[in-house]
């Protein structure tokens, strides 16, 4: 009897410990939405609706990827996996709980797309979007992204109404091997065939992509 209430004690005080674990690790929209608006506003907007074209617009990214990101950009020791000297400070007195906060809070915001700015840009990266280039080996990003751009959670990121400045950035950041956070390098693979136009073209196009 006795044996038995000690073992119904020890269950009772585990379940405890991890419900108490469970909501430690929720994160606190409260705190999230303080980051943001102080540590984040200045490059991304508050609320994740960035107005300069070298800082990526953050709201309505997906939560699994915008958290990869931070992490990538945090790496305690040695070479992070996505190197950004500006970013690596930021994140740098984050926790793990701060980050997941931070991408859930972005992930939850609307987006204020881009538009496409080039009629014969835009065609040609419709192409590219939709159906890759055989000659080239290059496989359609919609097989990725999703046809309307908005990727796949936890795999791809939603790629619409991004700027097509900092899309094609990244691209080239790819192709150079400068960014080399993708898994299995499946971006720098890809990036590697396209040509400057084919950057150009395709970053337009998913710009004005809805």
């Amino acid at each position: 009897m006795i044996l038995r209430s000690l073992m119904l004690s020890l269950a009772v005080a585990a379940g405890a410990a991890q419900a108490e674990e469970k909501m430690a690790a929720k994160p606190d929209p409260a705190k999230a939405q303080q980051t943001a608006s102080t540590l984040c506003a200045g490059c991304h907007a508050a609320d994740g609706n960035s107005v300069a074209a070298a800082n990526p617009k953050l709201a309505g990214q997906h939560q699994e990827y915008l958290y990869k990101q931070l992490k990538n950009f945090k790496t305690p020791e040695g070479k992070p996996d996505r190197n950004n000297a500006i970013m690596g400070g930021m994140v740098a007195a984050l926790s793990d709980d701060d980050m997941r906060g931070l991408a859930t809070y972005f992930a939850g915001q609307k987006l204020k797309p881009e538009s496409a700015k080039d009629a014969k840009s835009v065609e040609a990266g419709k192409k590219l979007y939709r159906a890759g280039d055989a000659a080239k080996g290059l496989p359609a990003c919609a097989g990725c992204h999703g046809p309307s751009g908005a990727g796949i959670p936890a795999q791809y990121p939603r790629l619409s109404g991004q700027f097509a400045e900092y899309t094609e950035a990244q691209l080239k950041a790819f192709r150079a091997g400068e960014r080399a956070n993708d898994p299995n390098q499946m971006m720098r693979m890809i990036a590697l065939k396209m040509s400057d136009p084919d950057i150009k073209a395709v970053s337009d196009y998913v710009a004005g992509l809805r």
